[in-house]
């Protein structure tokens, strides 16, 4: 999340008045930006991670663990450095939706040389560390995808009760001081979505069938205020969620890399799509929703729905109204449609655009696929949006596209370059659960990079239909996905021929034939290893990457556990589970209480990292 602009938040009456020319003007911004940049060039590869905090706050005594709501505070003692000495911070922190979360980027990016990769554990670690100076005793920064208990009673501090007929979130879970208090931007996301919708948030993930859940599983709501609505959109046997806070009050793990120019940014943003639901079966880390555990492992679901803002016409539940138009997916989700020229071949989801800006943008120079994304993306109203951020310059800001396309939130990002700023064509790569650990967040990151450069290196072709990607998503979110999941990936990465049909170019594999190889596929760790070896890296970089390697390839032969595994581990041994599906107070408190441990290399943990010693902070 970048710096918060001055400014009125207009309220969801204001924004139906100006939702038409802010998207007519984000396209227009988008042809002048294309215009000035479409031939700009950056031989300097770069690239950065993004890392979401959970700030915890325990009490030994009582033996809890509670969200601590003071991320406004801490994000004004954090920047001071920054507001004093931008050039020469190591890192950067930012504010999250949330009051318990906090964000933080490197100071600068990161190079080309692997070299580079001997740095980025280090510098996580010292993010970690600064953070904690200006943290009291009991208070933690923990990186965590989801708090267990979020929406449960008691598990924040200081401590507020929901209210699900007044308010912003209006939940039946979830107070309002959970909302980030140092600016209005989320609060009016919240609101606005729900607004948009017509109805409550609707979020169902299945929860975990142990011996002693009833069955059916169905939650009474009354009790907590309900007036029917929550009974009706909760399904049997789900764990059911009613905010927007439940997606976007998880933390993520997010890596942005730069393209050459426009049309390697493209590749890189398709041929990195199809390894989208690989890497959210290997950072799986989020068994947990509203104090149940789940047969799901990662946040996926929740994300999905937190930001669904369709109508009930968008979502085919009822005939269209003027100007609607018929949209598969909300704010959230994967990708919908393929950019470079090969993708072309592969693009095999419908997209909803208004044909007149598809048409604009092409008379002015933009490739049909980018016009017909960027126009898919215009076709969303804004949901959050500042006064300022309006009547501007067309010609030199771009604050009515970027409102939309920061406001809408895929498993690939592409980003074109912000106006004023000698920065190039970007691709965000963002389906990683944030990871409990600076080592295995670096390796993830790292990883990451390393695809981008083999498929570079190798002018590798991974494409596979964009359906079959989206149906990875949904396997590679289920409970022990990595080891139990089969995805669909494409049978020989070397060839670009297209000769043959498209459904004999694909067939499923296991999370380990991708990542390690088998007979007739060679793997992607095997092409790391070529790659890293054509590169003649230094002993110490290379000991680094294979450390990042080791990780994951034991992770895909199940020799390691995932993080979720390993938290639905804990909680199925505590001595106070009952075999209910239910985390108790105490056990989020145990649970979280080795998180911190761990992270901060105060316990060992041969489940995840087998013989791998963490560096130990304070």
């Amino acid at each position: 999340m970048g710096q918060l602009t001055e400014g009125k938040v207009l309220t969801w009456e204001e924004i139906k008045k100006i939702k038409d020319y802010v998207r007519e003007h984000g396209i227009i911004q988008f042809i002048n930006l294309y215009k000035r940049c479409k031939d700009k060039q950056d031989n300097d590869f770069k690239w950065g991670d993004e890392i979401e905090y959970t700030i915890v706050k325990f009490d030994d005594l009582e033996k809890s663990a509670k969200l601590n709501l003071i991320s406004h505070k801490l994000i004004v003692e954090l920047n001071k450095k920054e507001n004093e000495s931008p050039e020469s911070v190591e890192c950067l922190w930012r504010p999250e939706f949330s009051s318990y979360q906090i964000e933080s980027t490197p100071g600068k990016p990161f190079g080309a040389s692997l070299k580079d990769f001997n740095n980025v554990e280090a510098n996580m670690l010292n993010r970690r560390v600064e953070a904690m100076e200006f943290l009291k005793p009991g208070e933690r920064l923990i990186t965590i995808t989801s708090f267990p208990r979020l929406g449960c009673s008691n598990s924040s501090e200081p401590p507020g009760k929901p209210t699900p007929h007044s308010g912003l979130i209006r939940s039946l879970f979830v107070q309002e001081g959970t909302l980030f208090q140092g600016h209005k931007r989320w609060h009016a996301i919240t609101e606005n979505v729900e607004l948009r919708r017509g109805e409550k948030i609707e979020i169902n993930v299945p929860i975990f069938q142990d011996k002693n859940v009833p069955k059916p599983f169905r939650e009474d709501f009354g009790p907590l205020g309900d007036d029917g609505e929550a009974q009706r959109l909760a399904k049997d046997d789900h764990v059911y969620m009613d905010s927007t806070g439940f997606g976007m009050g998880g933390c993520c793990l997010q890596a942005t890399l730069l393209g050459r120019d426009l049309t390697e940014a493209q590749v890189l943003y398709d041929q990195l799509t199809i390894f989208c639901p690989v890497m959210v079966a290997l950072t799986a880390a989020a068994p947990i929703f509203r104090g149940y555990l789940t047969e799901v492992d990662n946040r996926w679901i929740p994300s999905l729905g937190a930001t669904d803002d369709r109508t009930r016409g968008e979502r085919g539940l009822e005939p269209l109204k003027p100007r609607e138009l018929l949209m598969r997916t909300g704010r959230n989700g994967s990708v919908e449609w393929y950019l470079s020229e090969e993708g072309q071949r592969y693009n095999d989801l419908p997209l909803s655009y208004d044909d007149k800006w598809v048409n604009l943008m092409m008379k002015n120079g933009v490739g049909k696929a980018l016009a017909q994304h960027v126009a898919h993306l215009m076709s969303r109203d804004p949901v959050s949006i500042l006064s300022t951020q309006i009547y501007v310059d067309d010609q030199t800001e771009t604050t009515c596209f970027e409102n939309i396309q920061g406001s809408t939130w895929r498993s690939m990002r592409f980003k074109p370059p912000p106006s004023n700023s000698d920065i190039g064509w970007r691709v965000e790569f963002r389906p990683m659960d944030i990871q409990m650990t600076d080592f295995e967040n670096a390796a993830a990151c790292c990883f990451v990079i390393l695809l981008a450069k083999i498929v570079l290196h190798f002018n590798l072709n991974v494409l596979i239909p964009l359906s079959k990607v989206e149906d990875n998503m949904m396997r590679s979110q289920k409970r022990d996905a990595v080891n139990k999941e089969k995805l669909w990936f494409r049978k020989d990465i070397t060839s670009h021929a297209t000769d043959q049909p498209i459904d004999q170019e694909y067939d499923e594999f296991t999370v380990d034939e991708i990542i390690n190889g088998k007979q007739g596929f060679v793997g992607i760790i095997p092409l790391i290893n070529s790659y890293v070896d054509d590169m003649k890296v230094d002993a110490e970089t290379r000991r680094t990457i294979d450390q990042f390697l080791n990780l994951f390839s034991k992770r895909a032969k199940g020799e390691l556990l995932t993080d979720a595994a390993w938290m639905r581990k804990q909680v199925l041994t505590h001595p106070e589970y009952k075999h209910d599906a239910v985390v108790s107070e105490r056990i989020n408190y145990d649970l979280l209480k080795k998180i911190d441990l761990i992270a901060r290399g105060h316990q060992t943990c041969p489940d995840l990292f087998g013989s791998h010693a963490l560096k130990k902070l304070p």
